[in-house]
């Protein structure tokens, strides 16, 4: 499988924090976005990899091209950020095979159902419950806007 450094769910996906602040705290050269919407539009896709750190490589992945990409060969070199504006997406990859120690729930504003779940995260019930599946197989989630901020646990959340 890949050698996924990060994991974070951002509706913003590429943008200030995760250029200037875990890019570089993980020496990420690949960032892959699991995204259905973004991986078929090709206007996304250039404007994402324009964002982009310089020498950082961007890829967008349905769900099921991302699971297909992610299982293949780890390659000690490759550093990969992975990137969803869901948890939702998340429990899909788990669902499908990804093996994740880790997800880190960063911006998520308030739009449709959502709801305020901690500091500047919104959640809908949906995705509550994809964090819960998550928790429940043994994935750490929590919430960090930056590498620098102290971490701070959900599992009290749920």
């Amino acid at each position: 499988m890949k050698n996924i450094v990060f994991a974070r769910v951002d509706d913003r996906l590429i943008h200030g924090e995760v250029v200037t602040a875990w890019t570089p705290s993980f020496s990420i050269n690949h960032i892959v976005i699991i995204d259905d919407v973004v991986a078929s539009d090709p206007f996304q896709k250039r404007i994402l990899k324009a964002l982009a750190p310089t020498k950082v490589r961007v890829d967008a992945f349905t769900v099921e091209e991302g699971i297909e990409e992610l299982m293949k060969p780890f390659n000690e070199k490759e550093r990969v950020l992975l990137l969803t504006k869901s948890p939702i997406t998340y429990a899909k990859l788990v669902e499908g095979g990804i093996e994740l120690k880790q997800v880190n729930l960063g911006g998520m504003g308030i739009r449709d159902e959502r709801k305020p779940f901690i500091k500047n995260v919104a959640c809908d019930e949906a995705e509550v419950e994809a964090i819960r599946q998550m928790v429940d197989k043994g994935i750490h989630v929590f919430y960090q806007l930056v590498p620098e901020q102290r971490l701070i646990e959900i599992t009290n959340l749920l």
